[in-house]
């Protein structure tokens, strides 16, 4: 079995709700609300879940102040774009101003569209006493829902009903055990497709100077010591200030879908420019989503270099980061494909450490030496005990210790006790977790 995750849209026109409804169900202030029309400039999107259900809340802003003419061609774009992408959309109205001929006109859309479409009726600060929700049943996309995004009124009969829309989360695992999903990931022009085409050996993507030319991601198979690799060479990742066409953000939104499900990620970075924090923020990425990590260095070839030069990258990149130090580095170039095909050996050599197992009795030999050579700090004058530990799981590798005290362990404990499992065990390239959970026994 497999987890995708799905896609929701929130569409609208401007000064609806939409971003303070989207607040309200990620749980944070993470879009920009104001209570000018078309603030929301920038599309957000964010993982969120509820009963158990994850999902993407697509917050699609990016409608300006203009003519008719312009804001229509705005919302009918974000309306098409959302079709193409979401897995459901919710479609939001002002339940104070009544039905608008925006209103009218983005219904229309949405229903020659094969989306499902919830019709929300915000500013419903008045339930159950104001009825006006019920007006706009004559937009003829389905049951009006009220709801108060300010208030939260209405938003827990919302998500269940937004999750009982969702498609099946759990989907069969139609490829064999040992495939590997290898997801190439980078800035725009960093030389993802070249890569990628070096590897193969062919023209399998489009190959441009433009940045983000690869709009959609696109697998191809490599066997590869009888490991079948699939690799998704994904759209640049660009900051999310940058991003300006609804083509381009669900060009983004794939890509960080394609990050989640992949067994291990390849990020570009150009040798020929300083580490951006945005290189450092796609790397971030990949690691968070627990994936085994390469950094690739591209444009090799075009750096003027002695002996010490890749020493010297390489150190000012891990100084960047302290979890760096355990993600292997490689300096490529897809023009001459130096070094490329050494990344499949690195490859396998990494998903073998994803899933690796170590045993309880391992576990709580190392976790023995930890305590001995220094053991947690007291919390107001009660010993914190750390009792024992095991490994839950696999992909990437995570560890309970069981401890009388969980909250009272130091975020320099808790990295203590991670440097000595790495230490001990290395995991290169992959993300190890470690969960501390309250045992009561005295």
């Amino acid at each position: 079995m497999s987890i995708i995750t799905p896609v929701v849209a929130v569409l609208g026109r401007p000064n609806v709700g939409k971003s303070t409804l989207f607040n309200r169900i990620v749980g944070g202030h993470v879009a920009i609300v104001d209570d000018s029309p078309g603030v929301t400039r920038d599309r957000n999107f964010h993982m969120t879940d509820w009963a158990g259900h994850h999902f993407y809340l697509v917050d699609t802003g990016g409608v300006t102040e203009g003519s008719n003419e312009q804001l229509d061609n705005a919302i009918q774009e974000q309306a098409y774009a959302a079709m193409a992408e979401a897995d459901l959309i919710i479609f939001i109205v002002d339940g104070k101003s009544g039905v608008h001929p925006l209103d009218k006109h983005l219904a229309e859309i949405l229903r020659k569209g094969s989306s499902p479409v919830l019709l929300v009726v915000n500013k419903m600060d008045n339930l159950p006493e104001d009825q006006n929700h019920l007006d706009f049943w004559s937009l003829g996309i389905g049951d009006p829902i009220p709801v108060s995004a300010i208030s939260g009124k209405g938003s827990g009969d919302l998500l269940d009903l937004i999750v009982s829309k969702l498609p099946d989360q759990h989907k069969e695992e139609k490829e064999e055990k040992d495939n590997i999903r290898i997801a190439v990931v980078g800035k725009p022009n960093v030389g993802k497709s070249s890569f990628v085409n070096r590897l193969f050996g062919k023209e399998r993507s489009v190959v441009s100077e433009i940045p983000g030319t690869t709009r959609d991601p696109i697998d191809s198979q490599l066997r590869y010591n009888n490991k079948a690799l699939i690799f998704v060479d994904t759209a640049g990742l660009r900051r999310q200030s940058r991003i300006k066409e609804s083509i381009e953000y669900y060009s983004t939104l794939r890509t960080a879908k394609v990050v989640r499900e992949a067994d291990v990620c390849l990020v570009l970075v150009d040798a020929t420019e300083p580490i951006h924090v945005q290189d450092l923020k796609i790397i971030e990425q990949a690691w968070e989503a627990g994936a085994g990590l390469i950094i690739i260095v591209n444009k090799w070839d075009l750096i003027d270099k002695d002996h010490q030069t890749a020493l010297e990258f390489e150190k000012e990149l891990k100084d960047r980061a302290p979890f760096l130090k355990w993600i292997p580095t490689i300096f490529t170039s897809a023009i001459s494909g130096q070094r490329v095909r050494k990344c499949l050996d690195m490859i396998l050599e990494i998903q073998k450490e994803r899933n690796r197992r170590i045993t309880t009795s391992e576990v709580n030999e190392a976790l023995e030496r930890i305590l001995l050579h220094q053991p947690p700090p007291h919390s107001r004058g009660r010993r914190v005990k750390i009792r024992y530990g095991t490994q839950v799981s696999v992909a990437p590798p995570t560890f309970i210790f069981f401890t009388n005290l969980p909250k009272a362990l130091p975020d320099h404990y808790i990295r203590y006790v991670h440097n000595n499992l790495r230490d001990r065990w290395g995991f290169i390239g992959t993300p190890i977790r470690i969960r501390f959970k309250e045992n009561k026994t005295s």
